[in-house]
C-alpha cells in the first residue's frame, strides 16, 4: 500500500515537472518568434571622409569661358554700338554695369569721368576696357623662388577660412614639383581640425613632403621645423599654410606677424606672401585684404572661384586700392584652373565681343 502511495506521488511530481518544462520551452519559443529582425549593418561607418584631391589635367579653355559669369555682367556694355560722345543713358548703363561687377564706387567714378571727357572713339566696350586697364598695376606677376645663398625660399599663404588656401597650396606644390623643385609643405593652420589632413592629402598627391603637428600646436614652430627639414634634406621651397580665423588664445594678426618673423629668419627667407581671397565675396574681399595687409606684408594676391558667381570687377577694385598685383586666379578645381593672371587678357575676356 505504502509502495503505491509513493509511486503515485513520484508520478505526480514528474508530470508536474514535465508541464513546467513544456511551458518554459513554449514561452522561450514565443519570445524568440516575437523578437524583431536585426537591422542591417550600415555600409559606411565613418560619418565624413575627406575627399582626396585630384590633380588631373584638363584641356585648356579660353579665359572667356573660364570667367563666363563675370563676362555675362558686361553683356549690356558690349551691346552698346555708339561711338564718339556718349549720351547720359549710355553713361548710366556703363555705371550700372560697373557697380554690379564689383569694380567699386571709386573706380566706377574714374571710368565715367574718362568716358565723359574723351568719349568712345572706337566703341563703348573698347573705351571701358582701356579705362579699366589703366586702374590696374603694372608689376611683375611671377612667383619668386630663388633665395639668397645658404637660405631656403619660403612662400606664406594667408587668408580667412574657406577661401581656397589649402587647395591653392596643393595646386602650386604640384606645379613646382612637376617643374623639378623639391617642395615641403608646412601645416601651419593648427587651429582648424581638418586643415592638416587636407594638406597631407595634397602632399601625397603632388609628391611634396610635409611637416605637421597636433591640433592647437604653435604654428610658428611648425614653420620653423619645416625650414629646418628643408635645409637638412636639400629642399628648394617651403610652402606654409597659416590660420584663417581668430583663436580664443591669440589674435590672428599677431600670430601672422610672429610666423613672418620665424619664417624670415635664417636659414629661411620669405620671397612671397600670398593673400588668398574668394572672388565671390565681392567687396568683402577688399575688407579682408585691408585687414591682412596690416600684418602680413603681402606681395601678391590669389583670387579664387572666378568661375562661379563671382563678378570679375573685384580684381580691378583690389589692384586699384592696394596697388598689389593679383598674381594668380582660380577658375575651377583642376590643376590647370589655377592660372597666372594677365590683366590685358582679363579685360579682353570681359569686354571683347
Amino acid at each position: 500500500m505504502i509502495f503505491w502511495i509513493i509511486a503515485g506521488v513520484l508520478s505526480a511530481v514528474l508530470l508536474g515537472s514535465g508541464v513546467v518544462v513544456v511551458r518554459r520551452r513554449s514561452r522561450r519559443a514565443r519570445a524568440m518568434l516575437a523578437a524583431p529582425p536585426r537591422a542591417a549593418m550600415p555600409d559606411l561607418l565613418v560619418p565624413q571622409i575627406t575627399e582626396r584631391p585630384v590633380l588631373a589635367q584638363i584641356d585648356d579653355a579660353s579665359l572667356s569661358r573660364r570667367v563666363s559669369s563675370s563676362r555675362g555682367v558686361f553683356d549690356r556694355v558690349r551691346s552698346l554700338t555708339q561711338s564718339g560722345e556718349l549720351s547720359e543713358n549710355e553713361l548710366d548703363i556703363v555705371e550700372e554695369v560697373l557697380l554690379r561687377s564689383d569694380v567699386g564706387v571709386a573706380t566706377t567714378a574714374l571710368v565715367l569721368e574718362t568716358l565723359a571727357a574723351n568719349g568712345a572713339p572706337q566703341g563703348v566696350a573698347a573705351a571701358v576696357k582701356i579705362a579699366l586697364r589703366e586702374q590696374m598695376v603694372d608689376a611683375d606677376r611671377t612667383l619668386r623662388s630663388e633665395a639668397s645663398d645658404e637660405r631656403v625660399a619660403v612662400w606664406l599663404f594667408v587668408g580667412v577660412n574657406g577661401v581656397g588656401k589649402t587647395t591653392t597650396i596643393g595646386k602650386l606644390a604640384a606645379r613646382e614639383v612637376a617643374g623639378g623643385k623639391k617642395v615641403i609643405l608646412a601645416a601651419g593652420d593648427t587651429f582648424r581640425a581638418a586643415a592638416a589632413e587636407q594638406l597631407t592629402l595634397w602632399a601625397q598627391s603632388s609628391g611634396a613632403d610635409i611637416v605637421r603637428a597636433g591640433e592647437g600646436a604653435d604654428p610658428g614652430s611648425v614653420v620653423h621645423d619645416a625650414i629646418g627639414r628643408a635645409v637638412a634634406r636639400g629642399y628648394d621651397l617651403v610652402m606654409a599654410d597659416t590660420a584663417g580665423r581668430r583663436h580664443t588664445s591669440s589674435n590672428l594678426l599677431d600670430e601672422l606677424s610672429k610666423i613672418r618673423r620665424v619664417a624670415d629668419r635664417e636659414p629661411g627667407q620669405i620671397l612671397e606672401t600670398l593673400l588668398v581671397l574668394d572672388a565671390t565675396t565681392g567687396q568683402n574681399a577688399v575688407i579682408q585684404a585691408r585687414e591682412f595687409l596690416a600684418a602680413a606684408d603681402v606681395s601678391g594676391i590669389v583670387l579664387t572661384k572666378l568661375d562661379g558667381t563671382a563678378r570679375g570687377g573685384i580684381v580691378i577694385a583690389i589692384e586699384r586700392e592696394f596697388e598689389i598685383p593679383v598674381k594668380l586666379i582660380g577658375t575651377g578645381e583642376s590643376l590647370n584652373d589655377l592660372i597666372v593672371f594677365d590683366p590685358d587678357a582679363f579685360v579682353d575676356a570681359l569686354l571683347d565681343a
